[in-house]
């Protein structure tokens, strides 16, 4: 596990539920977060294996099935591109859930957020209020 995963499981681990869009091949954070009693479901548009204790969901944040996401705490991406923060924050809105995230390198956040800069160089994007 490196120091950026760890930094986001104990953030995140703080909640009672988390729902991890586009988790892909990097299913750490949510392994780390069920391994600390969290609820988390992970979702991707592909079938994707995921650790024990983990659900996996198949859904696209841009069409969502809305209940899949409903009783989170939190809506959670990692390396969240901006075409796909708008789709997310919408569905955390939709659901009461706050939304953070992610990003990649340089994508700069293209939606309202208050940043937070974690141990391991890691920023986590907190959305707000706002236009967007």
């Amino acid at each position: 596990m490196t120091e950026p995963e760890t930094a986001l499981i104990n953030r995140l681990s703080a909640v009672g539920s988390v729902v991890e869009v586009g988790v892909g091949n990097r299913p750490d954070v949510a392994a780390g977060l069920a391994a600390r009693g969290v609820d988390v479901t992970a979702t991707d548009i592909r079938e994707r294996p995921v650790p024990e204790g983990v659900s996996f969901v198949r859904d696209d944040v841009t069409d969502p099935t809305l209940s899949v996401y409903e009783g989170a705490d939190i809506v959670f991406a990692r390396h969240l591109p901006p075409e796909l923060q708008r789709p997310v924050r919408q569905v955390a809105r939709r659901v009461g859930a706050a939304c953070w995230f992610t990003t990649l390198g340089g994508d700069p956040p293209v939606v309202p957020v208050e940043p937070e800069q974690l141990p391991g160089g890691v920023t986590l994007y907190r959305t707000v209020d706002g236009p967007g």
